[in-house]
């Protein structure tokens, strides 16, 4: 199946995401807000999970520990950056349509910029290297580990000071080890006493790659087959907004005659096939200045075909189908170890000073899902398909490129024979996020939660 592309593309106004927009938002249920970073919500949710990372809090507004309480210890869990596409199938669709189009002089004037941009598109993908991180990517992962060391000063110059290990695991696809190499090199030009002390990544594909792996057969097997997963898919993706929104895209780029003449099917195919296009192309801002295929894709018709690949991600790897955890329940090996490496620090069994792990969205989703964060708590019920509006899960909020969740370690001093008491808080995207309601706080509206707390709150069977 088409795996969700969506990202955030050159400059558009939120006032123009919104008047061409409302409509189709409207119809697809997608409600309005404004971010605290600023960026209309409506803006993100033309991306999809290909949507290019923002942190979603700041250091200087989080809550500060309980008193006698100091940072310890910091782990993560992290998808790769913004990447090339991973091959040019789509490119290629589009400009064997462009090609005959053009042969029969069926282009429209805007039909015929598409062509120059799709090939300076692919031309930058495969300079860099298709599926590989692009500049962009290594510098989200950057100014993340950056914003990490302001929100931990004390730790990591307490790890430098200590000589304890940062260990970094990642998943062993390339741009998994190359947004590690962003990330430490970042932490190292902030602390340089810190190089010295970050481990070589360790590839952990069991941790960081489960979903490929045959411990979870039975998921490949409903992704690549299973029945309710097929007709869900197919009832969705067979709407007629699907062919109406192909019909508009195809109406603008080719005469009225060959797009008449061209099937609703290969109308849907090419249309998708330069969604794709769409969605990704900010990845390469870098690689590809010139490109900007926003003016092909009106915002209607854009949000309309991300919500289709966000349905695709819902079901394949989000909460899906009330009553079944196939897409999220073998998460647990990463919560486990997210757990279990805060345990290790508080009993003193490891000396590391962080963990680090680097991944892909196939494993955030879950995660996500499994750990019930915000947007990721409810799964489809029976007789009514995801959309935007009964559901509130949105590839752009739950795993963007270089998503992210990051616990971070506090212990106060142990005094009269009592031992050291282990907190822990959690940030989502950068921004400090309760656990789930199961879960007490150490205080009403705190984000602080005993370590004891979380290892009951967060058992799964």
């Amino acid at each position: 199946m088409r795996r969700a592309t969506v990202k955030r593309t050159a400059p558009l106004s939120a006032a123009l995401a919104v008047s061409l927009a409302a409509g189709m938002l409207f119809s697809v249920g997608t409600a309005f807000a404004r971010e605290k970073t600023g960026t209309p919500r409506v803006e993100r949710d033309l991306y999809g999970t290909k949507a290019t990372y923002a942190p979603q809090g700041t250091p200087d507004r989080y809550q500060k520990p309980p008193k006698g309480f100091v940072p310890v210890f910091t782990e993560n869990v992290a998808r790769h950056g913004s990447r090339a596409m991973t091959d040019s199938a789509d490119g290629d669709a589009v400009l064997a349509v462009l090609r005959e189009a053009q042969d029969k002089g069926a282009l429209t004037g805007l039909g015929a910029r598409l062509g120059p941009q799709v090939r300076s598109l692919l031309a930058a993908a495969s300079a860099l290297g298709y599926g590989n991180l692009s500049a962009r990517g290594a510098e989200e992962h950057r100014q993340t580990a950056l914003r990490m060391e302001q929100r931990l000063p004390t730790l990591w110059a307490g790890i430098a000071a200590r000589h304890e290990p940062v260990v970094v695991e990642t998943s062993g696809v390339p741009r998994t080890v190359a947004s590690a190499e962003a990330f430490t090199g970042a932490l190292a030009s902030g602390e340089p006493a810190l190089a010295g002390l970050i481990k070589a990544p360790v590839t952990d594909k069991n941790l960081l790659y489960f979903h490929k792996q045959p411990q979870n057969a039975d998921y490949q097997a409903y992704v690549k087959g299973d029945p309710e997963l097929a007709g869900v898919l197919k009832r969705i993706d067979g709407d007629p907004r699907t062919a109406e929104a192909a019909h508009r895209v195809v109406g603008r780029l080719f005469r009225e005659d060959f797009a008449a003449a061209l099937p609703p099917a290969e109308q849907v195919s090419f249309a998708r096939a330069l969604y794709q296009l769409y969605s990704v192309a900010p990845d390469l801002g870098v690689e590809a200045p010139d490109v900007d295929l926003t003016p092909f894709l009106v915002p209607r018709d854009a949000v309309w075909f991300a919500y289709l690949d966000d349905a695709e991600e819902f079901y394949e790897k989000g909460p899906a189908f009330r009553g079944r955890t196939i897409t999220y329940k073998m998460a647990g090996v990463l919560l486990d170890d997210l757990l279990a490496q805060a345990g290790a620090k508080a009993a003193g069994t490891n000396g590391n000073g962080a963990v680090l792990r680097f991944t892909h969205a196939e494993e955030i989703e879950p995660l996500a899902a499994l750990m019930g964060l915000p947007g990721s708590t409810a799964p489809a019920e029976p007789g009514r398909p995801y959309a935007y509006g009964n559901n509130p899960w949105r590839g752009a909020e739950v795993s963007p490129m270089a998503a992210n969740i990051q616990w971070d370690l506090f212990a106060n001093t142990p005094s009269a024979g009592k031992p050291a008491t282990y907190l822990v808080r959690m940030l989502y995207n950068e921004k400090e996020t309760a656990f789930k309601p199961s879960c007490k706080p150490v205080a009403k509206g705190s984000h602080f939660y005993e370590l004891d707390e979380l290892k009951r709150c967060l058992a799964h069977g």
